[in-house]
């Protein structure tokens, strides 16, 4: 008996389409906390000079659309049970937001809150996460030091910089609605130790190493710089990864070529004059002009190349 054919719904797959046209690129003017905590920190650098843009499916866009708007059900949910909950800073009325390094590395809580039963006069920061039933598990038997140790990192450098002792964790099983909480302690020497690794990631014009040199690895294989990283790949084109530019210390992006601080907008455009920096070009650099036109390289696959007369990567 034949197989019925799949059936495909054109209502759907406008909608996840719909997402996919509004996604952002993942540039992100800063390195977040969110991910600090990251293992690799090649790939942190590499996210931080937007070497790979993030294209995400519609499908994955929306489940994390859901998770943002599991936010404000919590939130109301704390708040039903008497819990003050802050969103946004009463000075600002913004987000609470934290930052270093000039303001090169930061991140947004998700608020602070006051009344928490288990330590009622103490202020904690809050984390919200949604999990599936796996990762969920693993929260609930391990905690989540040991089962999502990025989301541990982040709440041990908010709580640093906004100079709060405590952490309320609130994770939600996307499953079956169940909740998790836990209260976190403030690690200083873990934090600044995570604030160190963040100024290494950020003022330093070469990648760290790989993590592992194995491609097939699996933190490599479902890492989105793999392609960059272990494949060979030209890095996207824009400021962060032509080599006249440098991180200062003050937060902004300087270029050598022209002399100038460069704007966020400015940096994802780049110009006609971007050269690759050396460490991401998939070859051994053998000549340089002398007016700075051009760098000559011998690619992994033995032909010679001159970046700055193509106009681009090589296909």
């Amino acid at each position: 008996m034949a197989l019925l054919p799949t059936s495909h719904s054109p209502t759907v797959e406008a909608i996840f389409n719909a997402y996919e046209a509004d996604a952002m690129d993942g540039f992100r003017p800063h390195l977040g906390a969110s991910i600090i905590g990251k293992e690799c920190e090649r790939a942190l650098w590499l996210d931080f000079r937007w070497a790979t843009k993030q294209q995400h499916p519609g499908r994955l866009l929306r489940l994390f659309e859901t998770g943002q708007r599991e936010e404000d059900r919590i939130v109301a949910n704390l708040r039903r049970i008497g819990i003050t909950v802050l969103e946004v800073d009463p000075d600002t009325g913004r987000q609470w937001r934290v930052q270093a390094h000039g303001g090169h590395f930061g991140g947004s809580l998700d608020g602070v809150a006051l009344g928490v039963p288990e330590a009622s006069k103490t202020w904690h920061v809050c984390e919200f996460k949604t999990h599936n039933a796996k990762s969920f598990k693993a929260l609930h038997d391990k905690g989540v030091l040991e089962s999502k140790p990025q989301h541990f990192s982040q709440m041990q450098i908010y709580m640093h910089l906004m100079g709060l002792k405590r952490a309320l964790y609130l994770a939600v099983c996307k499953d079956n609605d169940d909740l998790y909480s836990e209260r976190v302690h403030i690690d200083h020497g873990e934090a600044e130790r995570l604030l160190a690794k963040a100024g290494r990631i950020i003022f330093t014009d070469h990648p760290p190493v790989r993590i592992n040199d194995d491609p097939s690895w699996w933190v490599c294989r479902f890492c989105s710089h793999h392609p960059v990283c272990h494949e060979g790949r030209f890095a996207e084109i824009n400021c962060r990864t032509c080599l006249h530019v440098t991180s200062l210390a003050d937060g902004h992006w300087s270029c050598a070529k022209f002399e100038t601080v460069l704007e966020p907008k400015v940096q994802k455009a780049g110009c006609q004059h971007h050269l690759f920096n050396p460490d991401l070009v998939p070859g051994k650099q053998i000549d340089t002009d002398a007016r700075g036109a051009w760098v000559e390289y011998q690619l992994s696959g033995g032909d010679l190349w001159r970046n700055g007369l193509e106009g681009g990567a090589p296909c």
